[in-house]
């Protein structure tokens, strides 16, 4: 029976949602499956990706085939990583400690890579609302300006009548 690792699509209209599932590859895309072994959250910034990496790791050494995303998948939880190395291992390459280690280096410079994605889509999110926040201030104060000077009382200015007299005065005042 060829066994294939796949996407099983759940979620709403739009937000989708998906089951990393062993199936048969004659079943229907949401159809049966064999055994579940994680979930996929693809809306979420970093996706959102549940594993059991040892149920993986022994599904594909048994020959299950992976679709191309399941594939991406598996390469960024390190599943496919961990695979090479224990071949590795098999073949006299590598001692089970080395894969170990370099397993576990691997991993974690991968955590450091992701936890540096999510500060900076943290950092992005609160730089943009705090511009926001100070251009709609902005808008404020020139609305508030406006209606001030429209609410404004008008005083109308009207000419001085007494400055030609009080120029009479002076001439009156050099010629005396």
């Amino acid at each position: 029976m060829a066994t294939k690792i796949r996407l099983q699509r759940h979620g709403k209209k739009k937000k989708p949602f998906y089951h990393i599932v062993i199936a048969d590859a004659r079943a229907k895309r949401d159809g049966k499956f064999i055994e579940k072994i994680g979930t996929y959250n693809p809306t979420t910034n970093p996706a959102t990706i549940d594993l059991k990496l040892d149920r993986a790791l022994e599904w594909l050494q048994t020959g299950a085939q992976p679709t191309d995303t399941v594939r991406s998948i598996l390469s960024y939880t390190g599943v496919l990583y961990k695979n090479h190395l224990e071949k590795g291992v098999e073949k006299g390459a590598l001692t089970e400690a080395d894969a170990d280690k370099k397993f576990l280096a691997w991993v974690a410079d991968k955590e450091a890579k992701i936890q540096a994605k999510k500060d900076g889509v943290t950092l992005e999110t609160t730089n943009a609302a705090t511009k926001a926040l100070d251009a709609e201030k902005a808008v404020n104060e020139t609305r508030a300006q406006a209606i001030a000077e429209k609410n404004a009382p008008v005083v109308e200015e009207t000419p001085e009548v007494e400055a030609p007299a009080a120029e009479a005065t002076e001439g009156s005042s050099e010629e005396a």
